[in-house]
């Protein structure tokens, strides 16, 4: 069961995983926002939940798979998820987002590294966490000054 949720239902076992997790986290935000879910306390609550299921599957599977392995990307679907939290989602906000939390993710500026050292899934999860804040403050200052 770890390795299913650890690899979002088997995302990371595609070449590429994290990207590919993070436009399939994409693609459900648009369709949830689509059916009218779109609630602040329902996206907090989401938030946490992957978070700490996540932290739990992540350090599970490390024992098999290593220290952060590539397979596990339930931190890109997190990352991805904080990204657009309380942004309105349009394709355009998607993309930007998108484009934004990967370039977060991949560069890993401002501690974002030294958050991939704590131990175990935590570890795993809080770089794509601070990853997704800052594509989060970054979007939403874009939005604010009118580029999106």
């Amino acid at each position: 069961m770890h390795k299913l949720i650890s690899t979002s239902l088997g995302i990371g076992y595609i070449k590429g995983g994290g990207t590919i997790a993070s436009a399939f986290c994409c693609v459900c935000l648009y369709y949830t926002q689509a059916c009218g879910i779109n609630s602040p306390w329902i996206s907090i609550l989401v938030a946490l939940a992957i978070f700490g299921i996540g932290v739990y599957s992540a350090g599970k599977v490390e024992r098999h798979w290593g220290k952060d392995s590539y397979k596990v990307v339930i931190d890109e679907i997190a990352g991805m998820y904080i990204t657009m939290m309380f942004v309105p989602v349009t394709v355009t906000t998607l993309v930007a987002g998108f484009i934004l939390f990967r370039l977060f993710d991949i560069s890993k500026p401002f501690y974002i590294r030294k958050l991939e050292k704590l131990p175990g899934g935590v570890g795993v999860m809080m770089d794509d966490v601070l990853a997704g804040i800052y594509a989060n403050i970054s979007l939403q200052l874009a939005i604010f000054v009118s580029l999106l």
